[in-house]
């Protein structure tokens, strides 16, 4: 193998990895929007959340740019849904709903749809 050749073939790993490792590739690739919006409206999100907007709760556009770039953002959202933690609401402490799933995967697939709104 040739120097040249040899550059050409890390140089499409290395960019074939950053691709691979990249959390919205990775994420658009897993997630099954139908199952998250359905789990979503099951469990009355949009009651405080939505896509684009602000209402009690922040947006779901909102939470992926606060959360990109972040190892643990899809571990930190499936603790914050799971774990019934306080959050402010106009100023008054109220504790988050747990989301009600049948299995982790189910609540990993909704962590993963609002990642990559």
């Amino acid at each position: 193998m040739t120097l040249v050749s040899r550059y050409r073939h890390w140089a499409g790993f290395i960019a074939g990895l950053a691709i691979a490792a990249s959390p919205v590739a990775l994420s658009a690739q897993t997630v099954d929007v139908e199952a998250a919006e359905a789990l979503l409206k099951a469990n009355k999100c949009a009651k405080c959340h939505v896509l684009d907007r602000k209402k009690d709760g922040p947006s779901y556009k909102e939470i992926a740019k606060e959360r990109a770039g972040k190892a643990d953002s899809e571990n930190a959202l499936v603790k914050h849904l799971t774990t019934s933690p306080k959050v402010k609401i106009d100023g008054v402490e109220e504790e988050h709903k747990n989301i009600k799933a049948k299995n982790e995967a189910e609540i990993r697939n909704v962590v993963r749809y609002i990642l990559t709104r």
